[in-house]
C-alpha cells in the first residue's frame, strides 16, 4: 500500500497525484518537440509552463538529457525509456478513440483527466461530447491555461469537477451524460493511484453506465515486489542527487501496490465485456521505442493496455 495516500486526500496541479499529471504532460511536450514525434500535443508545453518550476523542467530539457547521457548511460537509458513509454501509451489510447469514432461512438468520458488535451487536439467527429472528470483545482487550472492561449475544444467538452472516490456517476449524469448512448471510456494513468476495492468499484460504475456497444480502455498495472519498488526508489534518488533535482515527488509513494488488485482484462470479461490486453513492452518494441537491455524485459513489463467492448 502507499505510505502517503489517505482515503480523503486531495491535490492541486502541483502537488501529490496532481504533480504526476504535469510530468506526463512534460513527457508529451518533449516528444512533440522531437524531429519525428510519435504523437503531437501542441498544448502540452502550454499546460506545463504555467505550473512553475519543478521536475517537469528536467523532463523536457534536451540539455539535461545530454548531461545525463554523458555522466551515466544506465540512468540515461531509464529516463529515455520513461519518456518513450509515455509517448507509446498516448499513441495507443489516441488510436483507441479513433477506432471508437469510426464505430459510431459519440460520447466520451476521460476519467482522472489531469492535463489530458485530447478534447482539444484530437479530430473528433462532429457531434462528439467529451466529459472530463477530475479534481476541481486540476480542471480549473487546465481551463484557465487553455483560455489564456485561445485554445478551443474540437468536441463539445464538459468538465465534471469531482473526486472519483465520491459519487461521480451522479455528477456525470448531472453534467448531461446519457447512459443510453454507447460511450468510450478511458482510464489512463489512473488505476495505480486507486486501492484494489476502488478499482473494482470504478469498473462497476462504468459497466452500469455503459450501453451495449460501449468501449473502455485502461492502463492496467500489476503488483511490484517490495524489492523492485526499493530498487526503483534507490535509482530515482540517485538521479535526483546526481543532477540537482530538488523536491521531486516519489511517485512510488503515491501508488497503491495492492496484491489483491484484480486483473482488469479478466474482470471485464467476467462482467459483460469482451476484452483484450497488450503488454506495454510489446507495444514499445512494435513502435521501436524499447531502449532498455534485454535482461530488463521481464521485470519492466509493469503495465498492460486493455481495451474492451460491452456486448450486452
Amino acid at each position: 500500500m502507499s505510505s502517503l495516500r489517505t482515503h480523503d486526500d486531495s491535490w492541486d496541479i502541483a502537488t501529490s497525484v496532481g504533480s504526476t499529471a504535469v510530468m506526463v504532460a512534460a513527457a508529451r511536450a518533449a516528444e512533440t518537440a522531437k524531429p519525428d514525434p510519435l504523437i503531437r500535443d501542441p498544448y502540452a508545453e502550454v499546460l506545463v509552463a504555467g505550473v512553475g518550476p519543478g521536475i517537469w523542467d528536467f523532463v523536457r530539457s534536451d540539455e539535461f538529457a545530454a548531461k545525463v547521457a554523458e555522466a551515466d548511460a544506465e540512468v540515461a537509458a531509464v529516463l529515455a525509456h520513461m519518456g518513450n513509454y509515455q509517448a507509446v501509451r498516448t499513441h495507443f489510447f489516441d488510436a483507441f478513440f479513433a477506432d471508437a469514432m469510426a464505430a459510431g461512438i459519440r460520447q466520451v468520458v476521460i476519467l482522472a483527466s489531469g492535463l489530458d488535451s485530447r478534447a482539444y487536439r484530437l479530430p473528433w467527429t462532429e457531434g462528439t461530447v467529451v466529459y472530463e472528470i477530475d479534481q476541481p483545482k486540476v480542471l480549473e487550472y487546465k481551463a484557465e491555461r487553455m483560455a489564456e492561449h485561445g485554445a478551443q475544444p474540437s468536441a463539445e467538452r464538459h468538465a465534471v469537477a469531482i473526486d472519483l472516490r465520491q459519487d461521480w456517476p451522479a455528477a456525470l449524469r448531472a453534467g448531461g451524460f446519457d447512459a443510453d448512448k454507447p460511450t468510450a471510456w478511458l482510464a489512463e494513468g489512473l488505476l495505480m493511484y486507486l486501492p484494489a476495492e476502488a478499482q473494482d468499484r470504478l469498473f462497476e460504475h462504468i459497466t452500469a453506465l455503459s450501453a451495449p456497444g460501449s468501449r473502455v480502455a485502461a492502463e492496467a498495472v500489476g503488483t511490484r515486489s517490495d524489492e523492485r519498488r526499493a530498487e526503483f526508489r534507490k535509482k530515482f534518488v540517485r538521479i535526483a542527487a546526481q543532477f540537482g533535482i530538488e523536491n521531486a515527488p516519489d511517485v512510488a509513494d503515491l501508488m497503491y501496490n495492492d496484491p489483491d488488485r484484480a486483473d482488469v482484462a479478466q474482470w471485464l470479461n467476467e462482467h459483460g465485456w469482451q476484452s483484450s490486453a497488450v503488454s506495454s513492452a510489446d507495444e514499445m518494441r512494435r513502435l521501436d521505442r524499447w531502449v532498455l537491455p534485454p535482461e530488463d524485459s521481464d521485470r519492466d513489463q509493469f503495465s498492460a493496455f486493455v481495451t474492451a467492448e460491452k456486448s450486452d
